[in-house]
C-alpha cells in the first residue's frame, strides 16, 4: 500500500485537494481531525493537558477550551513544546493505527493529511509527498480574502511558517493550484494516473504476504529517507506533474 503525504501552506488549496482525492475513492487520514479527537473527554492525553495546565481547561461538557489554552501557549514557547509533546506522539499513534486499517481493508493507498508534514519530520515516513502549491502573491491574496485581513497580518500569519517555495524541495508530486477550479481538477487526475503507476501490482503480493510487505516498506523509506537527506532547491511547480 502506497502511504502518500498531503500537505501545502495556509491558503494553498490543501483542504480542496484533499476533499478531491477522498472523492475519488482514496481513504483520507486528517491529522487535524485526529488532533481533536486524540484531545476528547477521557482520553489521556486530555488528562494530561489538565493535570499540568490545571481543571480550568476544561470545559463543564468535559472538553478542552481550546481558546483557552490557545491563549496560554500562544507567546510561551516552552509552554507549546510541553502540550506539543503531549499531543503530538497521540497524533502520530492515531496515523498508523488508520494507515494500518487501510491495510487491513486492502487499500491500493491512502492520503495522510497533514498541515506540519515537513515541519514535524513525517515525511520522512511516506512513500510519495504531494505538496498543494500556489504562487507566494496568489497565497496572500487568497488568505486576506478568506480571513478578511488586512495585507500586514496575512504576511505576518504567512512569515510563522515554512514558505511554500521551501516545502516543494520535499515533493515527489507537486499541484500547482494558482489557477481555476477546472484546472486543479485535471491535475488531481493526472496525479491520480502517476500514483497508479508507482502503486503497481506488488500491492496484492504485500497484502497477501505480508512479510514482503514489510520489507518493501523498510527498504523503500531506507532508499527515500537517503535521497531526501538533503532535498534539493532546484525543484519546481513543474516537476511530478
Amino acid at each position: 500500500m502506497l502511504v502518500i503525504g498531503l500537505t501545502g501552506g495556509i491558503a494553498t488549496g490543501k483542504s480542496t485537494v484533499s476533499a478531491l482525492l477522498s472523492a475519488s475513492g482514496i481513504p483520507v487520514v486528517d491529522a487535524d481531525i485526529l488532533a481533536r479527537e486524540v484531545v476528547a473527554p477521557g482520553t489521556r492525553a486530555l488528562s494530561k493537558i489538565a493535570a499540568y495546565f490545571g481543571p480550568h481547561l476544561i470545559l463543564p461538557d468535559g472538553s478542552l477550551d481550546r481558546k483557552k489554552l490557545g491563549s496560554i501557549i500562544f507567546n510561551d514557547e516552552t509552554k507549546r513544546k510541553i502540550v506539543n509533546s503531549i499531543v503530538h506522539p497521540a497524533v502520530t499513534r492515531a496515523i498508523v493505527l488508520n494507515i494500518l486499517k487501510c491495510w487491513i481493508r486492502g487499500e491500493r493507498m491512502c492520503v495522510v493529511d497533514v498541515p506540519l508534514l515537513i515541519e514535524g519530520g513525517l515525511w520522512k515516513w511516506m512513500g510519495c509527498v504531494v505538496v498543494v502549491y500556489c504562487s507566494p502573491e496568489i497565497q496572500l491574496r487568497r488568505l486576506m480574502d478568506r480571513d478578511q485581513c488586512t495585507r500586514a497580518e496575512a504576511e505576518a500569519r504567512l512569515g510563522s511558517q515554512l514558505p511554500i517555495t521551501s516545502k516543494i524541495a520535499y515533493a515527489d508530486v507537486v499541484i500547482d493550484n494558482s489557477g481555476s477550479r477546472f484546472e486543479l481538477e485535471d491535475q488531481i487526475r493526472l496525479c491520480l494516473k502517476r500514483l497508479d503507476r508507482i502503486v503497481g501490482r506488488t500491492w496484492v503480493v504485500s497484502w497477501l504476504f505480508p512479510p514482503f510487505g514489510l520489507l518493501s516498506v523498510a527498504w523503500t523509506l531506507l532508499v527515500r529517507m537517503a535521497l531526501r537527506a538533503e532535498p534539493t532547491s532546484s525543484m519546481n511547480p513543474g516537476n511530478g506533474q
